[in-house]
């Protein structure tokens, strides 16, 4: 069985920073590129960052500089530091495989940029 579950959002000011955790479970995460999608109000989902097996990491434009995708094999953990977070960063945050697999979806984390 495949899940998915994050963790560590919250409501931030622009400038602030949030760390974001996945935990996963199921084989077929262990051995495949993962990312970080995010849902913003009234948008589609889109990829924010994704990560390999051995650590080659992409980044949207809208986040590269300010936010880091990194995993944790032995713990089964996908992180994502978010530093200068901006309005337009909110969102609610996943994590799946890159690509999806549509029926792994977890619940998400909220994340709110607010001054």
């Amino acid at each position: 069985q495949v899940q998915l579950v994050e963790s560590g959002g919250g409501s931030v000011q622009p400038g602030g920073s949030l760390r974001l955790s996945c935990i996963y479970s199921g084989y077929i995460f262990s051995i495949s590129d993962m990312g970080w999608y995010r849902r913003a109000p009234g948008k589609q989902r889109e990829l924010v960052a994704t990560i390999t097996r051995g650590d080659t990491t992409t980044y949207a434009d809208a986040v590269r500089g300010r936010f880091t995708i990194s995993r944790d094999n032995v713990k089964n953990m996908v992180y994502l530091q978010m530093n200068g977070l901006k309005h337009e960063d909110t969102a609610v945050y996943y994590c799946n495989r890159n690509p999806p697999l549509i029926n792994a979806w977890g619940q998400g984390t909220q994340v709110t940029v607010s001054s």
